[in-house]
């Protein structure tokens, strides 16, 4: 069983910033490409960015230059620095990660969410 917990939401004024982090914890093996999504009612979820196990990255283009996206192998632990945010960020964002677990004599390799944290932007 593998838990993704999300942090670090909240209401801010536009122009400001927020940090959200993601834990991943279980019975975990590994953990390869993590990222984050957000999705705002009556929408798709759309892609935010995302990383590699290597630290390779990838933004949506709504984003880059003013969001980065980073992880700690160690900790199974995927972070998100927002800055200079804007009223249309406004959204749930949801972490995801890619997560080897030991499944009998093999190993699985399987996507997890977590629940959700809730970004507000608003003056």
């Amino acid at each position: 069983q593998v838990q993704l917990v999300e942090s670090g939401g909240g209401l801010v004024h536009p122009g400001g910033s927020l940090r959200l982090s993601c834990a991943a914890s279980g019975s975990i093996f590994s953990t390869d490409a993590m990222g984050w999504y957000r999705q705002t009612p009556g929408k798709e979820r759309e892609l935010v960015a995302t990383i590699t196990r290597g630290g390779i990255t990838n933004y949506a283009s709504s984003v880059k230059g003013r969001f980065t996206i980073s992880r700690d192998n160690a900790k199974s632990t995927v972070y998100l620095q927002m800055n200079s945010l804007k009223p249309e960020d406004t959204a749930v964002y949801y972490c995801t990660a890619k997560v080897r677990t030991i499944v009998g004599a093999g190993i699985s390799l399987d996507d997890y969410w977590g629940q959700g944290t809730q970004v507000t932007v608003s003056s």
